[in-house]
């Protein structure tokens, strides 16, 4: 890959990210605003993956990868493997949310933690979905 293809990536990788995590952020805070009930906070962070998920994934697999789907079967396993790759940048984005609320006890700083957190999830899940997920068989 030339290097001025690799910069063009990292910038729409990065744009995406920030997108994604922003996404994320919006819907954290919505949820958080609407239902203030029992477990609130997980609540709110769980509405947040979840559309930042869907966020991420249709960037990532239509403008970062280029994937396109050969069947059903095939769409499924895409979608498994990202979600299993997924899973780790979550923890750490958990991680680094939960840590910051619980050190700073302003909810600004836990959103500073969750973009810490995203920030270094996304980076380490783009290796992983280039060498295990959107890999073509053929």
């Amino acid at each position: 890959m030339r290097s001025g293809s690799l910069l063009n990536l990292g910038l729409k990788y990065t744009v995406f990210a920030i997108i994604a995590i922003s996404v994320n952020i919006f819907f954290q805070e919505l949820t958080y605003n609407i239902y203030t009930g029992l477990f609130a906070l997980e609540a709110s962070m769980v509405c947040g993956v979840f559309v930042g998920f869907l966020t991420k994934y249709y960037l990532d697999r239509k403008f970062i990868f280029f994937y396109r789907f050969i069947s059903l079967r095939d769409d499924f396993k895409i979608l498994f493997l990202y979600i299993l790759m997924s899973g780790l940048s979550t923890l750490i984005f958990w991680a680094f949310e939960l840590s910051f609320d619980w050190l700073f006890e302003a909810r600004y700083m836990r959103y500073v933690g969750a973009i810490i957190g995203l920030s270094i999830g996304y980076g380490l899940k783009y290796i992983l979905d280039k060498q295990f997920v959107f890999v073509r068989g053929d």
